[in-house]
């Protein structure tokens, strides 16, 4: 069954049980050809698919003979990226680039689930057409990125030269040029030594395919650390540190990867810190001695 809704299409399937496996993407594969499994999957993370009248964002979650699936389907948005006014905060800029202090909880540019609401469109707002053509439609001017709920500066191109020049420099990770990124991240645990270098290589989660992990034959990745501060807890032992982090290479998810490898993951960190560690009720910074 197909109705229309305020949000585009709405279609309704009762599981037979003969689908050849109870899996929602795989029943919904089965059951609705006019889709692909790709966009069944981003439909079903995106939690516009509903088993009984609940939301589910699993993939894998095994329905039954009689369940009834109701699916969302929105209306195709515009290919290319429109303005919106979205609050910029400007650090510098000039003919050439803007810096852009993101906040987290901002996208950088349009992608499933996200195809508004992002950077992307807060820059064309203020830039107008200028940015047009500069590194590709969903991405005018984006020459590096930060991951949704990762806050820090942002450098956009304005004009092909710069962005041409800034994608070069940003490429060689300051292995010959003068550029470097620096990143500062609140990390569980005090590592046991003042600095040191992660070199593990970085591939696809196996299993769980929207995360990274650290795999033999991934692509080379190499994160230097060292520790800026410390903190204590209630009782007085150690619990957290401030590291700053600089890389040499530019892996997605490189630093959360690379700092949950070496058993100190991000503090906040829903998709590779621990979900049930403790926390202290209130703690004093412990400097690290020079």
């Amino acid at each position: 069954m197909e109705q229309d809704s305020d949000h585009g299409q709405r279609q309704e399937v009762i599981v037979e049980g003969s689908e050849g496996s109870p899996r929602l993407d795989r029943v919904l594969a089965a059951r609705v050809g006019e889709l692909s499994r790709s966009r069944l999957k981003a439909l079903i993370l995106e939690g516009r698919v509903e088993v009984k009248g609940v939301p589910v964002r699993d993939p894998a979650y095994h329905v039954a003979a009689g369940d009834t699936i109701t699916i969302e389907v929105p209306e195709p948005v515009a290919a290319e990226p429109g303005p919106e006014n979205i609050a910029l905060h400007i650090v510098h800029e000039d003919d050439d680039l803007i810096v852009i202090d993101k906040p987290s909880g901002l996208v950088v540019h349009p992608a499933a689930g996200h195809e508004t609401g992002t950077l992307v469109n807060a820059l064309i707002a203020h830039c107008g057409a200028s940015l047009s053509g500069i590194g590709g439609v969903k991405r005018p001017g984006i020459v590096h990125r930060l991951d949704k709920d990762t806050s820090g500066l942002l450098v956009v191109a304005k004009n092909d030269a710069a962005h041409q020049s800034l994608s070069a420099q940003f490429a060689d990770h300051g292995r010959t040029g003068e550029m470097r990124r620096g990143y500062l991240a609140f990390v569980w645990g005090v590592p046991n030594r003042s600095r040191g270098t992660v070199d593990a290589p970085i591939d696809r989660h196996p299993h769980a395919r929207e995360k990274m992990a650290v795999r033999q034959g991934g692509r080379e990745a190499i994160t230097h650390w060292e520790i800026v501060e410390s903190f204590n807890g209630a009782d007085g032992k150690p619990v957290a540190s401030l590291l700053a982090c600089e890389l040499e290479t530019g892996r997605t998810h490189q630093i959360r990867v690379h700092l949950a490898h070496i058993g100190h993951p991000l503090m906040g960190d829903m998709v590779y810190g621990p979900t049930s560690r403790p926390r202290p009720a209130t703690s004093v910074p412990r400097v690290r001695p020079p």
